[in-house]
């Protein structure tokens, strides 16, 4: 497989919606734009357009290009938002400044590697959404037994959360068995501007668990408080 079999994939917001921001979403280990649909489609009908590119766990060089083109005149705030090794190697051009965003939304960051085998585990691992599974099952380019690799040398390193000045935004499942939540927990808490959401008996796919409309309405709501300012000012509160 190769980054070009997978150009980036784009969902646009509605023909009468104004575009409030934009959003590039990097793929984690074994997985293609096209795994993204739903969540791109969700946040594109809130005025939000997607753009997905390739892993860059197999092309990263490719995959900057792809990023920085997709944000290149974009309508802002701009916003990566990674998957396992796609957000933990966004968070690391964040902490490097490759890359210029008002925002990150991580879901998922890997930890040490994990004991995967079959296929029926791997899959059991990554959603609980009976749908997602079909999904990935019946993908040609998944590329199946990912998650048996380790994060590639020098991207934990990278990651450097006291580095990254922008506001964060964590997703990751409760019963995420591939990064368990009190590992990850760790590395949210060094932030400086950091929110970590846990995700009901959600496992390692955050934002295509059985949970990802309630994913997708968090991302929404954390990027309208983006839109206000960089504190995240609150729009909804509770009095009772």
């Amino acid at each position: 497989m190769t980054l070009a079999q997978h150009p980036v994939q784009t969902w646009s917001q509605p023909a009468a919606v104004a575009p409030r921001g934009t959003l590039v979403v990097v793929p984690g280990r074994g997985e293609h734009p096209g795994v993204y649909e739903r969540f791109g489609l969700r946040l594109a009908a809130d005025g939000y357009p997607v753009h997905a590119v390739g892993d860059p766990v197999v092309d990263a060089a490719s995959a900057l290009a792809a990023v920085r083109a997709a944000l290149a005149d974009a309508p802002r705030p701009h916003v990566l938002v990674g998957s396992d090794t796609g957000g933990l190697w966004a968070a690391g051009l964040v902490a490097d400044g490759e890359v210029a965003v008002e925002a990150l939304v991580l879901a998922g960051l890997p930890g040490p590697p994990v004991v995967v085998g079959s296929w029926e585990e791997e899959v059991l691992a990554r959603t609980a959404c009976p749908t997602h599974q079909g999904r990935l099952t019946a993908d040609p380019d998944l590329r199946r037994g990912a998650l048996r690799e380790p994060v590639p040398e020098g991207w934990t390193e990278r990651a450097r959360p006291t580095a990254i000045a922008v506001p964060v935004l964590g997703l990751h499942g409760e019963d995420d068995s591939v990064s368990p939540f009190g590992l990850a927990r760790a590395w949210y808490a060094d932030l400086p501007a950091g929110r970590l959401v846990r995700i009901t008996a959600g496992r390692h796919d955050a934002l295509n668990d059985q949970t990802h409309r309630s994913a997708a309405a968090t991302v929404v709501l954390f990027l309208e408080q983006l839109r206000s300012g960089p504190d995240l000012a609150p729009i909804a509160v509770d009095v009772r």
